[in-house]
Formats: structure tokens, sequence, C-alpha cells
């Protein structure tokens, strides 16, 4: 059986054991947000978040620098019910033909007594400089981990999973579908969107983020009274 670290996929790795579908930037539909409201609250938080970055800019910030003041509050901001953000989580399962493990930057997913049981949105914060290199086959590792990991909860033959990658104070996020998950072939299609920059489109990304919690809620029936 063939193991691989999220670290160290590469696309050429992934179209060997997943039937691989990229899928251009486009105005997707969980992208369309003009709609999801942002209560007085969170745009207090988002001001002051966009302040410290405007202080501090986040190209000459390191990454648990950018991480702390730039990208996991966001992450806190669109937390509800059970769903919460957590950091440096590890993961590891087995496909039919492979196994896929390591640490993921941060999550946010279904926490019961502090302790993560399902993870729905996944965040990798991609290396800048001469360490840099493509986050994507990275981030398609950790999806279809987690894609793995839902199915063993709910054994929907169809999983939805979200993530993205954060460079400095950019987000691009992508949209996963992973199907045939038992087979020896799994299918998986993803979709990506547009860079988003945290300095000036703020409110833009906490909707997006809010926008997949509540499809998240929806596909996942995890609506409550809270």
């Amino acid at each position: 059986m063939q193991k691989f670290n999220f670290s160290d996929l590469s696309l050429k790795d992934l179209k060997s054991i997943v039937s691989l579908k990229i899928k251009g930037i486009a105005n997707y539909r969980w992208t369309e947000v003009e709609n999801v409201p942002v209560v007085d609250d969170e745009k207090f938080h988002l001001r002051y978040l966009t302040t410290q970055l405007q202080n501090y800019p986040a190209h000459i910030m390191n990454e648990a620098t950018v991480w702390a003041r730039a990208i996991y509050p966001l992450l806190r901001l669109a937390e509800q019910g059970d769903i919460f953000a957590t950091s440096e989580v590890i993961l590891s399962v087995q496909y039919s033909k492979f196994e896929l493990n390591g640490i993921i930057d941060g999550i946010l997913g279904r926490c019961i007594a502090g302790q993560l049981e399902t993870p729905y949105f996944v965040v990798i914060e991609a290396k800048r400089g001469v360490e840099s290199k493509n986050p994507q086959p990275q981030l398609y590792g950790q999806l279809l981990a987690a894609a793995h990991l839902n199915w063993e909860d709910n054994g929907k033959d169809i999983q939805e999973i979200f993530g993205c990658y954060t460079i400095a104070d950019i987000w691009t996020f992508v949209r996963g579908t992973i199907s045939e998950i038992d087979s020896d072939n799994p299918a998986a299609i993803f979709e990506h969107s547009r860079e988003y920059n945290e300095s000036t489109e703020i409110e833009t990304i906490l909707k997006i983020l809010k926008s997949i919690v509540k499809i998240i809620f929806e596909s996942h029936k995890l609506i409550t009274d809270n």
C-alpha cells in the first residue's frame, strides 16, 4: 500500500491514486455571498483585524504571526454551533490502496467535549520565499483525508468538502466533491475561487466562511436551536 504525507504530495502522486478533475477559477454558487449577513459585533472584530494588518503588513510577518493575527481570528468568527476552529491537527486515513497522513494547519470541524470529530473545512498556510511550493496538491490530499473521515461518519456516497490555502493574508478557497471512496480509484473534483486579499476584502472572506459553514450545517443535518 502506498503511503503519502500531505506535505510531500505532488499532482503526479494524486493522479496515480485518484481520478482527478481540477476546475478553473470561477464564480461558483458557494462564492456568491452578497446576501450573507455580517452583524455589528463581527464588523467590530473585522475593523480591528484590518487595523492590525495596516499597521503590521502580513508580507513581513513570519508564518506563525500571520496565523495568529490574520488567519485564525477569522476562522474563530465563522464558528457556529458545535463547529469550532482548531490548529495543528494530525490526520491519518486509509483508502483502499493508499494512506494519507500529516499535520493540517487549521480546521473548522465538529468538536464534542473539546475533541475534533469530523473535519469540514481545512486550511493550509503556505510557505513563502525559497521554501515555497505549490500548496494545491497538499490541500487536495487534506481534502481527500477529511472527506474519508466524513464518509466514515455519515456513509454518504458523495462527500462535499471545503478548504483554502493562504499566502500571507491572501486567501484562495477550494470546494471538493469526493466520490467512490471505498473503491480502488476514488474520484475527486476540485473548484477554485479567485484570490481574496484580507487587507481589502476581509468582510467578503468572512462571508464565504459563514456561507460554507451554512452549507455544512445543511448537508450534514447539523442545524440546532443555538
